[in-house]
């Protein structure tokens, strides 16, 4: 039997469907990225915002139509299913079985069950944790570099986020089944470890009332053949001073930071239910960028959140000039059913999201040129990704660059390179986003 797998939305959704992976392949299931050839088609969704949500079922739509040709099963997964469980089989009766948020690891039964010709339903509560600690995941970013999911859920209260209501409360992996895993992955040949859950700051704090992620970083470098370990999805008010000397010291920690503040001004950060002000992201940037100068930090904000004026606009555009950030994404509010923001009577209009959200970026892009521009002449280390022939260059990342959401190195070589290559590069020219550079053999900060 053929499966296809999909996996739509973040990549916390990724580690699930490479654990669904790893069942089925132990089970003797094999994979296959052809639709026209799948007996089993398996989507892992997303209902993050609207867009996210549309994409997921237009997914599931386009696939079911292979249903009339060989396909016997499809199966869907994840956020949509758990946000929609009691509308999802009515609505779209093509899909054979659905496995909740927490329900991943079942993933063997709902497709035996499915192929059997059984309607499958499985929810798990969504404060369960999966416990798969002996499953060998099939890592599907490539044998060099992989996302470790250290936690589950989250307890914060935004208005605007579903999560906690699909997701869980959080709970935190355990230190042991992480340090397993991850030594699993470096024993594979990976070398760079991406540290993810809703918010990786808070690791530990569920199970023993103290932030555990210094500690687990420091257990984690201690591992050979890692050579980079990055953080993602870092919440502001949880950076600490503990966390940032650990960041500072511990060679293999890359001096990137993803810290998603959303906005600057503290009337909107209010009534988004977030906890810092204006005030605490600037003293906590300030702390980073002190600590380690080099450091490139990346930030997500939200255009268009009700209510917001003009002027907390212009306010967020000041603070984005000031801060410089050196990555930065922008998306539009998304008024999400059930949370507490939809229910704001102060909506702001589509186009004016649209508009304030395209000069934020406008505004990034100088910034993002300036530091690009500052890298000229410098040598930086760089992971190569790949090779593009018809340009005859290799592109890369640097520790500045978060696989996927990130700019590239595109790096000029006399010599063949390999996919996982650690190699030192000179940079010569800055575009807007990314860079490009020579090999270079004589290393010099």
């Amino acid at each position: 039997m053929k499966i296809l797998f999909i996996s739509l939305g973040c990549d916390k959704n990724l580690v699930d469907s490479e654990v669904m992976l790893g069942m089925l392949a132990e089970k003797g299931y094999t994979l296959t990225d052809d639709e026209t050839q799948a007996d089993v088609i398996v989507i892992n969704t997303c209902c993050f915002i609207h867009d996210a949500k549309e994409e997921s079922i237009e997914t599931i739509l386009e696939m079911a139509q292979y249903k009339e040709q060989n396909l016997k099963a499809l199966i869907v997964a994840g956020c949509l299913s758990e946000r929609y469980k009691d509308e999802i089989l009515k609505e779209i009766p093509e899909i054979d079985a659905v496995l909740g948020t927490t329900s991943y690891d079942s993933i063997v039964e709902a497709v035996e069950a499915a192929l059997a010709g059984k309607t499958y339903e499985h929810y798990e509560s969504i404060d369960y944790l999966p416990d798969h600690p002996e499953v060998k995941r099939v890592v599907t970013t490539g044998s060099h570099m992989a996302y470790l999911k250290i936690a589950e859920g989250c307890d914060k209260k935004c208005t605007y986020c579903i999560i906690p209501k699909i997701r869980g409360r959080f709970r935190s992996v355990p230190m042991d089944e992480l340090l397993q895993e991850a030594q699993r992955l470096a024993s594979d040949g990976v070398k760079e470890l991406v540290l993810v859950a809703q918010e990786v700051t808070l690791y530990g704090k569920d199970r023993t009332g103290k932030k555990e992620l210094p500690a687990l970083l420091r257990k984690l470098c201690r591992i050979a053949g890692i050579e980079w370990i990055r953080l993602l999805y870092c919440y502001p008010e949880e950076v600490t001073d503990e966390l940032i000397d650990v960041m500072k010291t511990e060679e293999k920690i890359c001096h990137y930071i993803d810290i998603p503040i959303q906005h600057s001004e503290n009337r909107i950060l209010q009534r988004m239910g977030r906890r810092t002000s204006r005030e605490d992201l600037l003293e906590v940037i300030g702390k980073l960028r002190q600590a380690m100068p080099d450091i490139a930090i990346r930030t997500t904000l939200i255009s268009g959140f009700p209510g917001e004026t003009e002027e907390d606009h212009q306010g967020l555009m000041e603070f984005v000039k000031e801060c410089r950030f050196e990555r930065l994404g922008v998306f539009t509010y998304s008024q999400e059913e059930d949370t507490v923001a939809a229910e704001f009577e102060d909506q702001v209009p589509e186009e004016m999201k649209e508009r304030r959200r395209d000069e934020i970026m406008t505004l990034q892009q100088q910034i993002s040129f300036e530091h690009t521009e500052e890298m000229v002449g410098k040598v930086i280390k760089v992971m190569i990704e790949g090779y593009l022939y018809e340009d005859d260059i290799y592109v890369g990342r640097s520790y500045m660059d978060a696989p996927k959401v990130d700019g590239c190195v595109f790096v000029n070589s006399p010599e063949e390179l390999m996919t996982g290559d650690f190699v030192y590069v000179k940079i010569t020219q800055g575009k807007e986003y990314d860079v490009i550079g020579d090999v270079t053999y004589e290393f010099t900060k």
